[in-house]
């Protein structure tokens, strides 16, 4: 993979990282569409490592937060800080043992391009459903254990590419009735604790490769993708702010349909 081919690839993925649209669906039209490899490891980088930066940059008061929360619930403290980190992970367990589950049995045919067109239209209209006719008055200072599974159990459903992890917790936290910035600031604190451990994997796998050119792709490719996915995400909450959702509804239609027309045209 030359190094246009990375960094647009970079781009791409930090830009839909956060972006109720799906990830993988793009991630998998752009190679398509231009005959370029698979994007590799170096990608997955950029994926973890740049988004969860952009992630904890933009919502800095709330790692702060979840961090301080993390020290003082090993100290037997209890507080809001340590209520809000127990919320996260308490969301975030149905996806590591979903996870778990299906990296030992998964199916390829879940990543077929039709399945991705599918779920993109199908959660799409979801997504619209839930923004358009739910009630916007909870904050996430509103979370609950109940709200946390719900939001959790959601995010399972992620694991299907072209669902959208982002789109679909935003689903289900509109559903509940929270505001639409307030379910984009959940869904993004939810992404932190499993892109963390993803992506500390990830670099462990690649320093242990010991492969330079790998190394430098990777730091490329993230710094890339960082900028992308903080540029992307601040867009996505400062239009949440006066707007809603249908601009994502409409283009994840016009994708879906896009990539059905080209797996079966």
């Amino acid at each position: 993979m030359t190094p246009f081919e990375l960094i647009v690839l970079a781009i791409v993925q930090g830009i839909t990282e956060f972006l109720p649209i799906s990830s993988s669906g793009h991630l998998i039209l752009v190679p398509a569409l231009t005959g370029w490899s698979d994007q590799g490891l170096a990608l997955d980088v950029a994926v973890h490592v740049g988004s969860l930066a952009a992630v904890v940059v933009y919502f800095w008061a709330d790692a702060r937060a979840m961090l301080a929360g993390s020290v003082r619930f090993v100290q037997g403290k209890r507080d809001q800080d340590t209520r809000l980190t127990g919320l996260v992970l308490l969301a975030t367990l149905p996806t590591v043992a979903a996870g778990l589950a299906l990296h030992l049995y998964a199916d390829e045919a879940l990543r077929s391009i039709t399945v991705i067109a599918w779920t993109t239209i199908g959660f799409g209209i979801l997504l619209g459903l839930a923004d358009w006719f739910c009630r916007r008055e909870l904050t996430v200072e509103n979370v609950t254990a109940r709200h946390a599974l719900i939001i959790g159990f959601a995010q399972v459903l992620a694991l299907v590419p072209g669902t959208s992890r982002s789109g679909i917790t935003m689903t289900a936290a509109r559903a509940l009735g929270y505001e639409r910035t307030e379910a984009a600031r959940f869904s993004m604190l939810m992404a932190m604790p499993v892109t963390a451990a993803a992506g500390a994997l990830i670099i462990l796998e690649i320093w242990q490769s010991r492969n330079y050119a790998l190394q430098l792709d990777a730091v490329m490719a993230a710094l890339f993708a960082f900028f992308a996915a903080w540029a992307s995400l601040a867009a996505m909450m400062a239009w949440l702010r006066k707007f809603s959702m249908t601009p994502f509804v409409i283009y994840r239609l016009a994708l879906g349909i896009g990539l059905l027309i080209w797996a079966h045209g």
